[in-house]
């Protein structure tokens, strides 16, 4: 029986008002504990059912480990080096034979100056150079050990951004300008559409410190409309101390837990049954069952010294500089090999990010990819010696990239060029796809905007974003993105 529109209580059907006082007072406890937590409410008429975790046409990747560097790498001196910084070093832009890249800049730009640090004079590479692979891929020194996999990536090389302040890094997440905050990102998309393989476990993970408040804050691994289910869980790489409630209650045998959890699991799925459209009351179930459930699965995931000791140094865990970043890295392959869909990893989160070197960015850069470079590299070796590879997608990506021109000692924010990698499952290896000019200035040839990143790691897993859309929720084309096409396999 639907709710009647005209009773005067709206909302409550036949078998709601039975089922309420049937329960007596084990529904009062348990309204008590919903309505504590502000999530029991009638279900909406007519609600969208979310789809059945199938992929819509045969995927490629069963799982994704989304690197995100927080504040700005630099391009030019990562994977799309520009030899002609030095010829030109000292120079305006204006006084070299490429002044026609000031013509075009900041049309798609909004959130602050586009210009601001472009007209400065040309700073010269912050770094060596080397050609790698028989790709002949040209990386810059800061990260020669991810330049050794040269063969493995495909590097794209002409991505824009329409936010030129560090809102751009939520943008990398949802594809929307930060003033939209309620925006599902990336990996909610995935797990909405796939679901979970492994019970015990999130299907989406989230390691390291994310961006700051300023810059989006939780939204960068939340799922905003799609539901609290669909977001990251954030988790430490500390098997004694992952998460608050992973530890079980000090005074509580197993036992007497499984006999608690018992009586509340049979309390929700009654609950269930007359709201079943409630998402936050679906998301809090699925949080008390997955909490006792992670009580074993998250220890074990993080139990480093069961690994030998050539995988803990393949990842630099070994060292000091690298330990931490090693130790999330392989936290990712371990969570990826236990069924976990979707892990997200944030290396100098917190304000605007680590990367954000509008001074002094040779000390700042060298210092950083010291702390990533290894490590992601040794994820990329043990990946494929393992044969995961195969089914793994890996994502390294920033917000945006660094000007030509200095700001000092540094540069600054650049948002009209930039670059990211993938690889692994469904994308072809030793492939360098689009272009920026000489001077790294401008996306100027198969341009990409961000989400045609995420329309690919869609396309990877076998899902079209048009066909996860929710009613009532329409997104423009450029959320959507297109699939680049060029570097699938």
């Amino acid at each position: 029986m639907k709710p009647n529109s005209h009773s005067p209580c709206p909302g409550v059907t036949r078998r709601s008002f039975l089922l309420d006082t049937s329960m007596g007072f084990t529904g009062l406890a348990l309204s008590a504990m919903l309505f504590r937590d502000g999530i029991a409410s009638a279900s909406p008429v007519n609600a969208w059912h979310p789809p059945d975790g199938q992929p819509h046409f045969a995927p490629r990747a069963k799982s994704v480990i989304w690197i995100f560097l927080c504040g700005g790498v630099s391009h030019l001196e990562s994977f799309d080096v520009k030899p002609e910084l030095n010829k030109y070093a000292g120079k305006s832009i204006a006084d070299t034979p490429y002044k026609g890249v000031l013509a075009t800049e900041g049309k798609d730009i909004v959130g602050g100056n586009p210009n601001h640090g472009n007209r400065k004079v040309i700073m010269p590479l912050q770094t060596g150079y080397k050609t790698y692979g028989q790709c002949g891929l040209v990386v810059g020194d800061w990260f020669q050990h991810i330049g050794q996999c040269a063969d493995d990536l495909a590097v794209v090389r002409s991505l824009w951004t329409i936010h030129n302040d560090h809102g751009a890094q939520l943008t990398w997440q949802t594809g929307r300008h930060p003033r939209e905050l309620e925006h599902p990102t990336l990996g909610s998309w995935v797990t909405y559409g796939l679901g979970t393989m492994n019970e015990n476990l999130p299907e989406y993970v989230v390691l390291g410190v994310p961006t700051g408040d300023c810059c989006g804050g939780a939204f960068t691994h939340g799922a905003a409309y799609l539901g609290p289910e669909h977001g990251g869980v954030r988790l430490n790489v500390d098997a004694k101390k992952p998460l608050p409630f992973i530890k079980p209650p000090a005074d509580r045998t197993t036992a007497e837990q499984l006999e608690n959890l018992s009586l509340l699991g049979k309390l929700n799925h009654l609950a269930g049954i007359d709201y079943p459209d409630d998402q936050n009351l679906r998301a809090r179930i699925k949080s008390y069952e997955l909490a006792f459930q992670m009580q074993t699965s998250i220890p074990e995931t993080l139990q480093f010294e069961r690994e030998s000791d050539a995988t803990r140094a393949l990842y630099g865990i070994d060292k000091a500089e690298t330990k931490t970043f090693g130790e999330q890295c392989l936290a990712a392959r371990r969570l990826i090999e236990r069924g976990v869909r979707f892990v997200q990893i944030f290396h100098g989160g917190g304000g605007g990010g680590d990367w954000d070197a509008h001074s002094e960015i040779k000390a700042n850069h060298t210092k950083l990819s010291t702390q990533v470079d290894q490590p992601i590299a040794g994820l990329l070796h043990d990946l494929k010696q393992r044969g995961m590879l195969e089914d793994t997608l890996v994502v390294f990506g920033t917000e945006f990239g660094r000007s030509p021109g200095a700001e000092g000692s540094g540069r600054d924010h650049h948002p009209q060029g930039f670059c990211a990698w993938l690889a692994g499952a469904g994308v072809k290896g030793g492939v360098q796809h689009g272009v920026t000019d000489e001077l790294g200035f401008h996306a100027v040839e198969d341009r990409h905007y961000v989400t045609d990143i995420h329309a690919t790691v869609l396309h990877c897993l076998g899902l079209d974003s048009r066909r996860l859309e929710v009613p009532g929720r329409k997104r423009l084309d450029r959320d959507h993105g297109e699939v680049i096409r060029q570097i699938l396999a």
